[in-house]
């Protein structure tokens, strides 16, 4: 079982008003929110989603401890514990009066341009380990390139050796699809692939496009 600590530290998907994810905050923040009245936890089971203020969600979360303790615990779920009561630690939060969506781009790093690219080799098409890709030029340096989102795409070891420094055209090596900018992700500094965070999906694929880091 997580630390309280731990815990107040796990990541936490903020939509707004609409619906549409707009950042990732920490629990304890998202608590702060929620007891404010500044938003509601939202519950997601089986497709549907339900609101709750916070006097609901520590009911909600009595429930589930109860439930725990009767099979064994509740690996999934991390918890707030307090004197008075304990709380499971929401996945999702929706603002109650916020309806705009922050104006960022992504930014050109090595680990967002793997995220956008799925940890796959633009060219054989594989996918890899963070430690075993690498970042190709498109057009080499050499040969006038330089770094965008459309010229940097992921690459394995094997590949990047192979092509060199040529174009993919020079080297007979098609990219498997043209790199674009890819839009501004609120979770693209965030590990999603824990079964924990499957709920942010539903409302990621609404807006956005669902990404796994690593």
């Amino acid at each position: 079982m997580a630390s309280a600590s731990s815990a107040l530290n796990s990541h936490v998907l903020v939509l707004n008003k609409l619906w549409v994810a707009v950042r990732v905050v920490d629990a304890r923040r998202a608590f702060s929110m929620v007891a404010r009245d500044l938003a509601q936890v939202i519950q997601v089971d089986d497709g549907s989603y339900r609101g709750h203020d916070f006097s609901d969600w520590q009911g909600v979360s009595l429930a589930r401890a109860r439930h725990a303790q009767r099979h064994g615990g509740d690996p999934d779920h991390e918890w707030v514990r307090t004197v008075r009561f304990d709380l499971a630690v929401p996945r999702v939060i929706r603002l109650l009066k916020y309806d705009r969506v922050p104006r960022r781009e992504a930014k050109l790093n090595r680990r967002n341009i793997f995220a956008r690219d799925h940890n796959r080799c633009q060219y054989c098409g594989h996918g890899f380990a963070t430690s075993e890709l690498s970042l190709d030029h498109i057009v080499p340096r050499s040969q006038g390139g330089g770094a965008s989102w459309q010229n940097l795409v992921c690459c394995c070891v094997a590949c990047n050796s192979k092509k060199g420094g040529r174009t993919p055209d020079q080297a007979h090596m098609p990219l498997i699809r043209k790199p674009t900018r890819p839009p501004y992700h609120p979770v693209l500094a965030v590990r999603i692939g824990h079964k924990k965070y499957a709920s942010w999906k539903a409302f990621l694929d609404q807006a956005y496009w669902s990404v796994e880091l690593k």
